[in-house]
Formats: C-alpha cells, sequence, structure tokens
C-alpha cells in the first residue's frame, strides 16, 4: 500500500525530473512500498503525452518511498519515445497504442529488448469550446470533419446526432495531436480508416495542454485528445459524445474501462528494457506501478486498469524481472 505521503501536488508540467527533493511531505515514517525505500539511481521515461500524467504521478509516489531515485519523464510523444527507445537513450518508453513493426525493427537492430506493460485505460475525449454546442457526432461524422478539408462549417455535417438539431452555423477550427502522437495514430486509423489519414488543416500539438488552452480560447475550437486532460480541465471545456452505431455515449471511467465508448477507449502502456529491467531500481519502479496502478491512476486523472488486466500487467513485469 502506497503510505499517507502519496497525496502530492504535481510540481510542474513538461519535462520533469524528479530530484533531491520530493513535491510532498517528507515527515512520515510510514515507506510500505512493495518496492522496499533503500533504492537508488536514475530512471528515464519518455513518449506518449497521453501516458505522461500517470507516468509523472508513479514518478512523484515512487520517490515518496525512494528518495534515492531520479526520476525523469518527457513526452515526446508515443513515435517519439519509441525513437528514443529503440536507441538505448531512455528506459521505459510509454506509449498510448502498441508498437508497431517498423519500431519493433528499429529496436531489434539496436539489440533492445522490451516487455510490454499496460498501466491504464484511456479514451480519446472529442471536446468543444463551451460556446460551440454539441452534444453528440457520429463516428461517420467524425471521420468526415477530419479526413475531408472541404468541411469548412460545422453546419456541414448535418445535425447533432443527440438532439437531433442542425449543428453550429460556425466555422470549423480544429486542434490535435501531432504526427508523432499515437493519440493521431489511433484515432486516425479507427475513426478515419487509416492510420495517419487526416486532413491537415489543423492545428498540431504533441502537448495536450496546448490543444486545450488552444480549443478553451477559441470559440468555434474543437479537439481530441486524452480523456485525463478533459478531466483536468472539465470547466473550460464541453465533452462531446460519440455515436459508433449504438447510440451516443460519453467517455467516463466506466465506459472507457468496460470499452462501450467505442472505438475511442484503449489500454495504454509502458515498455521498460530489459537492460533497464536488470537495474533494482527499474525493477522496483515498474513492480510499484502494478502494485499501485489504482492510486496512481486517480491522482492522475487517468482510469485504471481493472482486475484482470493489473493481474496481466503484474505477471508481464514478474516476468520482465526474471
Amino acid at each position: 500500500m502506497i503510505s499517507k505521503k502519496w497525496i502530492v501536488a504535481v510540481c510542474t508540467t513538461g519535462v520533469l525530473a524528479f530530484g533531491v527533493a520530493a513535491c510532498g511531505d517528507d515527515d512520515d515514517d510510514d515507506g510500505g512500498s512493495s518496492s522496499g525505500g533503500d533504492l537508488s539511481g536514475e530512471i528515464s521515461l519518455d513518449g506518449s503525452s497521453t501516458v505522461f500524467p500517470f507516468a509523472q504521478a508513479a514518478g512523484e509516489l515512487f520517490k515518496e518511498e525512494n528518495s534515492g531515485v531520479s526520476v525523469t519523464v518527457g513526452e515526446a510523444g508515443t513515435s517519439g519515445g519509441f525513437e528514443k527507445f529503440c536507441a538505448g537513450e531512455i528506459d521505459i518508453s510509454d506509449a498510448s497504442r502498441p508498437i508497431e513493426p517498423e519500431e519493433e525493427d528499429a529496436c531489434k537492430k539496436e539489440g533492445v529488448e522490451y516487455t510490454e506493460v499496460q498501466v491504464a485505460n484511456d479514451g480519446i475525449a472529442i471536446v468543444t469550446n463551451p460556446g460551440l454546442e454539441i452534444s453528440c457526432l457520429t463516428t461517420d461524422q467524425l471521420a468526415q470533419l477530419w479526413s475531408d478539408d472541404s468541411v469548412t462549417n460545422f453546419s456541414d455535417l448535418g445535425e447533432d446526432a443527440d438532439t437531433g438539431e442542425p449543428l453550429p452555423d460556425a466555422e470549423v477550427s480544429l486542434y490535435g495531436p501531432g504526427t508523432d502522437s499515437g493519440t493521431f495514430d489511433y484515432f486516425t486509423e479507427e475513426v478515419n480508416g487509416e492510420e495517419g489519414k487526416s486532413r491537415d488543416d489543423y492545428q498540431p500539438s504533441e502537448d495536450d495542454n496546448v490543444l486545450v488552452e488552444g480549443v478553451s480560447g477559441d470559440e468555434s475550437g474543437l479537439a481530441y485528445f486524452g480523456f485525463s486532460y478533459y478531466e483536468q480541465n472539465s470547466d473550460a471545456l464541453n465533452l462531446v459524445s460519440v455515436d459508433s452505431g449504438d447510440g451516443c455515449v460519453a467517455p467516463s471511467l466506466e465506459t472507457i474501462q468496460d470499452g462501450s465508448y467505442a472505438p475511442l477507449a484503449r489500454p495504454i502502456f509502458m515498455y521498460p528494457s530489459a537492460e533497464a529491467m536488470s537495474k533494482p531500481e527499474v525493477a522496483g519502479f515498474m513492480q510499484f506501478v502494478v502494485d499501485n496502478y489504482d492510486s496512481i491512476a486517480e491522482q492522475a486523472f487517468i482510469v485504471p486498469m481493472d482486475e484482470t488486466q493489473a493481474e496481466e500487467a503484474k505477471s508481464a513485469v514478474e516476468g520482465a524481472a526474471g
């Protein structure tokens, strides 16, 4: 179990290095983590901006139990993370999609072996500026919006899938992940029908916080990004439900975890390398993650794994640790 010290504030956004001083109080003697408390060394993670809040929280909470370990977390995007990982530059790659064949080949070429570990669940949230009143869109409407740049006004999409009313007469202004993002890969494949197929006249960023700022400040803005970023900014955003054929469904802990928020519910991963897992601090960190996945997810506004997923994750870590 995590001690009472786990209730910590996130120090900064962007790339974080958890150094000698932790964010939370350090006057609690309860060090009940399964990872011990006598570990030291450095751990480097990079990759998905969707996984970033989870990795960030995990690093903070792990350090509360292991003050001698420095955990550095970056958010270069899933593709960017795998590029660094397969080059041997980081210990763990954070990914919002499974590793792809060309990335597997790159790792194999460099002799980088790894284990895929699911750590949480995510739903890709469709959001608008609160002034843009859209209740629900079908997956066909989303595909039309994000594939066809001739759609210049939301009214071109027809009716709101929930209310049946005409969609707003407002100029289309879109924000979304950049091409290095696993969220971009997943969304384009599941919604647009082909990975990488997307209109390019939108404001891209691998940093979901930038997307939040963009759409919340644009009266006709619409965006898609990880659900946790909506959760953290729900007062500034309007959440759009999605109808994939069985009625409008909004993303939530329940609909993401049970998969009914289709097709935009998905698992998210950490990929530790075999070399990194030979280091006690990395093995201890990954064990800490799968032992405390629910508390870490709560801290990060991420949807936790269910019990079956958690057991599979623990088995994967145990196997990787030998």
